[in-house]
C-alpha cells in the first residue's frame, strides 16, 4: 500500500488537522482499509442518503481501479474511487466524505488528487444533481440528460483531456 502524502486541511470547527492521503489498489488495501472503505461507503450512500442498493458492484476489485482517500488516526474522512474505462477514459465515482469531517474542502482537496494522478486523460462522473456546482469548478460539464438513480437525481458530466488541472 503506497502513502502518497501528509496534507493539512480543516475540519468543520475550523481546527487544523493533519490527514495522510492514500492510494491503492484492491489487492493492495489491507482488511482493515478495506472495512473503513465500505463503511464510510455505506454510511453515506445507504444510511444517510436512504439508498438500500448494492454497494459493491464488482468495480473495487478491477485491476486498474485505484482507491484515494485521506485519513486521520486510521479513519477514514473523504474518498474516491478511480475506475478505468474503455478508450483510455478514467471515471471517478463514491465520492464521500465522514459527516464529522465535512465542511473543511476535504472532497475538494480529494478530487485535486484524483485528477492529478489521472493526469492528462478525459475524466467522468455521475454527479448528484445538486453537486454540479461543485465538480464545475473542477473543470466538469454536464454530458447528458439528467436521470434518477436510487431516487436521486444525477447528472453526467466530463472533463475533457484538453482540461488544465484545477488549480
Amino acid at each position: 500500500m503506497s502513502v502518497a502524502g501528509v496534507a493539512v486541511g480543516r475540519n468543520r470547527l475550523g481546527a487544523v488537522s493533519d490527514l495522510t492521503l492514500r492510494r491503492a489498489r484492491f489487492a493492495e488495501l489491507s482488511g482493515a482499509d478495506l472495512y473503513e472503505i465500505l463503511r464510510l461507503r455505506v454510511d453515506v450512500f445507504v444510511v444517510e442518503q436512504d439508498c438500500p442498493y448494492p454497494e459493491l458492484d464488482g468495480r473495487d476489485t478491477e485491476p486498474d481501479t485505484v482507491h484515494l482517500w485521506y485519513e486521520r488516526g486510521g479513519a477514514i474522512a473523504s474518498y474516491l474511487r478511480i475506475l478505468a474505462e474503455p478508450g483510455g477514459a478514467a471515471r471517478i465515482g463514491r465520492v464521500c466524505t465522514a459527516a464529522d469531517a465535512r465542511g473543511g474542502g476535504l472532497a475538494g482537496q480529494l478530487l485535486d488528487q484524483a485528477l492529478v494522478a489521472i493526469g492528462p486523460r478525459s475524466v467522468a462522473l455521475s454527479a448528484q444533481s445538486h453537486l454540479t456546482g461543485f465538480y464545475a469548478r473542477y473543470g466538469f460539464r454536464p454530458d447528458g440528460a439528467p436521470f434518477l438513480e436510487d431516487g436521486i437525481p444525477h447528472t453526467p458530466m466530463v472533463r475533457s483531456r484538453e482540461q488544465p488541472p484545477a488549480t
